[in-house]
C-alpha cells in the first residue's frame, strides 16, 4: 500500500511539472507584452496641441442610455460654427501631390510649424464630414466642373486637385499658353476639371500709358468675358470668386461708355469704388449662366470673398502675417469693406436663383469669409517662394495643404444635397 501511495504521489508531482513547463512560455509572453504595452503608452511621442475628443452624444435622462448622434446636414447652416483641434491633419501632403505649385508649397518654402493644419471646422448644429476624393469622384462621374475667377478661385481647384489625386491621379489634358485656361482629366471617373482665369469675370483691358501698364484696367461691366464664357455649355458645375482685383485703379464702362471709376481720382470722372464694380460684374456673370440656351441645367456656386490677413502694414509697406493659430472672433476689427463685399456678392447670387429656379438653373453659395477671417495662420506669408519680391508677404491666397481643404469638404456637401 506504502508502495502504490509513493508511485501515485509521484506521477502527480511529474503531472504539475508538466504543466508548470507547458504553462511557463505563456506567462514569458504574458509579460513580455505587458511590458511592452507600459514602454508604449509612456514613451509614445505626442503632438505639441492638446487634442479635445470630437466625440458627440445625447442622453436621454429616462433611460440614461446613450444615444447616437443625429448628424443632419441637410438642415443645418454649414457656415455657422467654429474651428476645433483635430489631430488628423490634411489627406495629403506637399510630397504626395505633384500638381501643387511652388507658390504655395509653403513647406517647400521654408515653413516649419504644422499645427495650422491641425484644425477642422465644426458647424454648431451637425458634422461636417472629412472629404472623402471617392465621394466626390462618384458624385460628379461623367460631369465637367470649371472654376472660374482670380487666383483664389485657381488656389481651391489646386487644393480639390491634391484632394482628388489620393483616389485617382489626374491628367492634364489642356493647357494655353497665357496659362488662362487649364483642364484636367479624372478617366476612371470621367470628370473633367477646369480653370479659368478671369480676375474680374468681364471683358478687362489693362491700361497703358506712356507706353507703360499701370496695374489698372478699364472694365466692360455689361460684357462678359468670353474666355469663360465661351466654354458655358460644356459645364455642369461652376464655381465664381472675384474681388481683390477690384480694389486697384478701375475704370468702369457699360455701353462703351465710361460711367466712372475706382481710386482714380480723375477730374470729372465719379468715384464709384470697388463695391459698384462688384456689383456689375457679379450681376453680368450670372445673367449670362441663366441666359445661356446651349447650356446644361448649370449647378452655380458663388465661393464668397476670402479675407487677407496683411499686419503692421499693407502688402507693400511691410506687412505680414506670422500667425500659426486662428484667431477669436472677439479679434477681428477692421472688416467692414470685408462684409460689404460678401453681402453684396450674396445679393446678385440671390436675384439670380429667382430666375434660375425658373429656368432649370441651381445657384448656391459658399459662405467662407467669416470662417476664413479667423485663419491669418493658413496663408503663405513670407513662404512662398518669390525671388523677385523677397520681404513682402503673401496674406491673400492660402498654403497648401491648409485650411482652404476645407472649402471643398463645403463643395463636396453642397453638391451632395
Amino acid at each position: 500500500m506504502a508502495s502504490a501511495s509513493h508511485s501515485r504521489n509521484s506521477i502527480f508531482k511529474k503531472e504539475r511539472l508538466q504543466n508548470l513547463f507547458y504553462a511557463a512560455p505563456v506567462l514569458f509572453y504574458t509579460v513580455f507584452l505587458t511590458i511592452l504595452f507600459s514602454f508604449y503608452v509612456l514613451c509614445y511621442p505626442r503632438s505639441t496641441i492638446n487634442y479635445t475628443a470630437n466625440i458627440i452624444q445625447v442622453y436621454n435622462q429616462t433611460t440614461i442610455f446613450i444615444q447616437p448622434y443625429k448628424n443632419d446636414s441637410r438642415s443645418c447652416n454649414l457656415f455657422k460654427g467654429q474651428w476645433i483641434l483635430d489631430e488628423r491633419g490634411s489627406l495629403y501632403t506637399n510630397f504626395s501631390c505633384t500638381t501643387i505649385p511652388y507658390k504655395r508649397n509653403c513647406f517647400l518654402n521654408g515653413r516649419e510649424d504644422r499645427d495650422f493644419l491641425h484644425w477642422r471646422w465644426k458647424p454648431d448644429q451637425c458634422e461636417l464630414p472629412r472629404f472623402s476624393p471617392k465621394t466626390f469622384l462618384s458624385t460628379v462621374r461623367g460631369k465637367t466642373m470649371a472654376f472660374v475667377g482670380d487666383s483664389v478661385a485657381r488656389n481651391q481647384m489646386e487644393s480639390l486637385l491634391c484632394l482628388l489625386s489620393t483616389v485617382e491621379t489626374p491628367k492634364e489634358v489642356y493647357k494655353d499658353t497665357e496659362d488662362q485656361f487649364r483642364a484636367w482629366e479624372f478617366s476612371k471617373h470621367n470628370f473633367t476639371l477646369m480653370a479659368f482665369w478671369s480676375q474680374f469675370l468681364v471683358i478687362a483691358t489693362e491700361r497703358v500709358v506712356n507706353g507703360s501698364t499701370t496695374g489698372g484696367f478699364d472694365l466692360q461691366l455689361d460684357k462678359v468675358d468670353q474666355n469663360w464664357s465661351e466654354k458655358l455649355d460644356l459645364m455642369d458645375y461652376v464655381i465664381f470668386s472675384d474681388a481683390h482685383w477690384f480694389l486697384r485703379q478701375n475704370y468702369l464702362y457699360e455701353s462703351d461708355n465710361l460711367i466712372g471709376c475706382v481710386y482714380c481720382q480723375a477730374p470729372n470722372v465719379t468715384d464709384l469704388g470697388p463695391s459698384f464694380a462688384i456689383k456689375r460684374a457679379f450681376q453680368t456673370a450670372f445673367k449670362q449662366i441663366n441666359e445661356c440656351k446651349n447650356c446644361k441645367k448649370i449647378f452655380t456656386v458663388l465661393r464668397t470673398f476670402s479675407p487677407s490677413h496683411f499686419e503692421n502694414g499693407t502688402w507693400n509697406t511691410g506687412g505680414g502675417c506670422n500667425r500659426t493659430r486662428p484667431i477669436t472672433k472677439e479679434e477681428v476689427v477692421g472688416r467692414d469693406s470685408d462684409w460689404e463685399f460678401k453681402k453684396i456678392q450674396v445679393e446678385q447670387i440671390e436675384m439670380a436663383r429667382k430666375l434660375g429656379d425658373y429656368r432649370g438653373n441651381r445657384f448656391e453659395i459658399l459662405d467662407i469669409t467669416e470662417i476664413m477671417v479667423i485663419r491669418p495662420d493658413g496663408h503663405p506669408g513670407l513662404y512662398w517662394g518669390n525671388q523677385w519680391m523677397k520681404g513682402y508677404s503673401d496674406c491673400i491666397h492660402w498654403c497648401l495643404p491648409g485650411p482652404i481643404d476645407t472649402w471643398n469638404e463645403f463643395l463636396l456637401e453642397m453638391i451632395q444635397r
